[in-house]
């Protein structure tokens, strides 16, 4: 192991421990590096390794502080990550939608309030039956993004967040290039939208299982 993993490993265990906590201050620099049997210049590269990825806070003049470990603060470096994918892992990132959107729809069915429903409804009208592929799109993200965030899970929440902008070219991609994707896309929406109005948690899964793997399986055909 590297002298800095084994770094960023015993302060990763001491948070892990407790003996750390959110909001606390580390030692001094010398005290710390003293205390774990390090370099001070090992420790040095490690806090600023868990600073990027949002573990430590270091202020300038004042120390170094554990973060809140909120999810969304440490799910920004996963979205900082997805934004240099290439265009050959867009497939990956759809399974793992695939994986994941259905089971925050299926979640979402006994929770989302009457007025969300209403106004996804208002929205798909509003579109009507021809809309721009750019339109469809945009509007394709904000109806995911209210019934994911309607799961009352921030974790799912974030982590699709950061899963849809990759994929966001290919759904494009598929409006202009494939017959009725448009159609199939709104029609897909409203059963989704059906399943969540009856409160019926497996119809809503399965209608987004649907949904997503037919853009998964209209890459992989074109690919």
């Amino acid at each position: 192991m590297a002298v800095t993993d084994e770094a960023i490993e015993k302060i990763k265990e001491m948070i892990v421990s407790g003996a750390l906590r959110p909001g606390d201050r580390l030692p001094k620099e010398s005290e710390l590096a003293a205390e774990l049997g390090l370099s001070r210049n090992s420790l040095r590269e490690a806090v600023r390794a868990l600073s990027l990825i949002r573990i430590l806070d270091v202020r300038q003049g004042d120390g170094t502080y554990v973060t809140s470990l909120d999810p969304q603060l440490l799910l920004e470096a996963l979205s900082f990550v997805v934004d240099f994918h290439r265009d050959d892992t867009v497939l990956e990132f759809l399974a793992v939608r695939r994986i994941l959107e259905p089971a925050a729809t299926a979640l979402a069915a006994p929770r989302i309030g009457e007025a969300e429903l209403d106004a996804l409804e208002a929205a798909l009208d509003a579109l009507g039956p021809e809309p721009a592929v750019e339109e469809l799109v945009a509007a394709d993200l904000e109806f995911h993004r209210v019934i994911v965030g309607a799961s009352g899970n921030a974790v799912l929440c974030s982590l699709l967040d950061g899963l849809s902008g990759p994929t966001t070219r290919a759904r494009v991609w598929r409006g202009l290039t494939q017959e009725d994707a448009v159609a199939r896309t709104l029609h897909e929406h409203r059963a989704i939208l059906a399943a969540l109005r009856d409160r019926d948690a497996e119809a809503a899964r399965s209608w987004a299982t649907v949904h997503i793997a037919s853009v998964e399986q209209w890459l992989r055909s074109v690919l």
